[in-house]
């Protein structure tokens, strides 16, 4: 990319490298700290050399296939806007579905707790952890993760939102193993690995780390294996809540129903496919 190219030049050099319209304009939008309506009634004006380097450089990038929330360091998620990194997923608008149904038990089922002790398993870059504190404050929240990298920009996360969430680190509920305060959880949500090892979909997720996507057992050995351990740290009655594949409903039903949950239900994402399944301990 020329570093006396204009606005529009620009742009249209980005769309000539294959980047949707969008996606060039909020890349250049970025690059410039300006918004899409400026740049469309400047497109005649010359782009700096340094700011065309630079938007040459995320253009190749997005070009490749990188996340456009890594290239500009962050995504919204459910109202917050959170940072985002190679080391965590980018959040997804199919997992607002998992926190929409855990606020809906904290004014429903949950409503008479004066402070509800609620888990997020695995939290990545803490976007459910977060949404939930944020939509029920007076909830007490816990968030699990493996990756020392993940946990990182989850605890920045809520640092600069100023969300009050406790972070542990630890594969699955080995998490709490050192957390003598730990309570005895109302909910726990997880949106666990659970896309098989031989999908096809994971050729378009190579920037993305792999082991947030992919789980054993077609897709389902880390749901079973929280399923399995909730018994000790879910109080009876409580709520488990899984994020899945939109193929897997029937089997994490089934696998919720082995390991003594009732009232299994599945809600349905926003392109109305079935997306998350949970059920109630020992009802």
């Amino acid at each position: 990319m020329s570093t006396s190219a204009t606005v529009a030049a620009a742009l249209g050099a980005a769309r000539a490298r294959g980047l949707e319209r969008l996606d060039a304009q909020l890349l250049l939008a970025h690059v410039l700290g300006q918004s899409r309506s400026w740049l469309l009634a400047h497109g005649d004006d010359a782009l700096p050399a340094g700011h065309a380097a630079a938007y040459g450089a995320l253009v190749a990038r997005r070009a490749a296939g990188e996340p456009f929330a890594y290239l500009v360091g962050q995504r919204e998620f459910h109202g917050l806007t959170l940072a985002v990194a190679p080391a965590v997923l980018v959040p997804r608008p199919d997992t607002e579905t998992l926190v929409d149904w855990a606020l809906d038990l904290l004014q429903g089922d949950l409503r008479d707790a004066s402070a509800p002790a609620v888990l997020d398993l695995g939290t990545g870059s803490g976007a459910i952890a977060l949404a939930v504190k944020d939509g029920c404050p007076r909830a007490r929240v816990w968030a699990g993760e493996r990756s020392a990298g993940a946990l990182a920009v989850a605890r920045a996360n809520a640092e600069r939102l100023a969300l009050d969430v406790r972070f542990v680190q630890g594969d699955w509920w080995d998490a709490l193993a050192s957390a003598t305060d730990a309570p005895v959880f109302d909910l726990v949500v997880s949106n666990p690995p659970y896309i098989a090892a031989d999908d096809p979909h994971l050729a378009g997720l190579t920037h993305e780390p792999l082991a947030a996507l992919v789980a054993a057992e077609h897709g389902l050995a880390d749901i079973r294996r929280i399923a399995a351990g909730a018994r000790g740290r879910l109080r009876s009655g409580g709520w488990l809540l899984f994020e899945h594949g939109w193929e897997q409903a029937d089997a994490v039903a089934a696998i919720l129903a082995q390991t003594g949950f009732g009232r299994i239900a599945t809600r349905r994402d926003i392109e109305d496919r079935p997306r998350c399944t949970g059920g109630r301990l020992g009802a």
